[in-house]
């Protein structure tokens, strides 16, 4: 139930960005999600995609740093405090989101939220636990 994504570490410098999409296109890899995070020196850009581990051996082939993590998708409610609901469930076993961002799709009814959070597994348990639908990577670097 993990879904795999890429981080690229980036000198925050124009061009960084462009680069990094240009070298996923001559690769025929496709983005699925993305999260770009910076500071005035650097930047962090989180990626899902169709195909990581040739975008992993790409992007480092290229000179790029890069360092794979687990984050989890979960289906979200879409209605005023659908966000809430998965957060309370969270909190309230102690599990630190680290970060979120969104998928760039809708499932169904729902929205679909990547989460990074401090105990993987056991967030997956207690969203399943509790209802919510976590989604599996295969499925995900499919949508």
């Amino acid at each position: 139930m993990k879904v795999e994504q890429i981080s690229v570490f980036l000198e925050n410098k124009p061009g960084g960005l462009e680069y990094v999409t240009r070298v996923l296109r001559d690769a025929e890899i496709n983005i699925r999600a993305l999260s770009l995070a910076d500071t005035s020196d650097f930047g962090i850009l989180r990626l899902i995609v169709n195909d990581i581990d040739t975008a992993e051996k790409t992007l480092q082939s290229k000179g790029l740093t890069v360092r794979r993590t687990s984050v989890v998708a979960v289906e979200v409610p879409d209605h005023p405090g659908g966000l809430h609901s998965i957060i309370e469930v969270l909190s309230g076993k102690d599990i630190n989101v680290e970060y979120t961002y969104a998928f760039v799709e809708r499932s169904g009814e729902n929205a679909l939220i990547i989460f990074r959070v401090d105990r993987t597994d056991e967030a997956i348990d207690v969203l399943q636990e509790n209802g919510f639908t976590v989604l599996p990577g295969n499925r995900v670097y499919q949508l």
